[in-house]
């Protein structure tokens, strides 16, 4: 599994990403995080509001920050 955080390397997006660490984490499950800071990647994912969050190749949440118990809905 495959989980992106899109933005420009924000306080937001770094705590979408510590969130979605502790999702996996807590599901135990074996992904990979990257991060995505190129706005031309970003906007070809159709995203124009970041942070972001996708989970392989699908947008599941832009504009906010999910919390993690939010991302393990996205996971599970």
């Amino acid at each position: 599994m495959v989980i992106k955080i899109l933005g420009k390397g924000c306080k937001k997006c770094d705590l979408l990403e510590k969130n979605a660490r502790l999702a996996a984490q807590e599901l135990d499950l074996d992904v990979t995080i990257e991060k995505v800071e190129d706005i031309n990647a970003i906007a070809e994912h159709g995203v124009f509001q970041t942070p972001a969050l996708v989970i392989d190749g699908q947008v599941k949440l832009a504009g906010k920050v999910a919390s993690a118990k939010k991302i393990k809905t996205f996971l599970a």
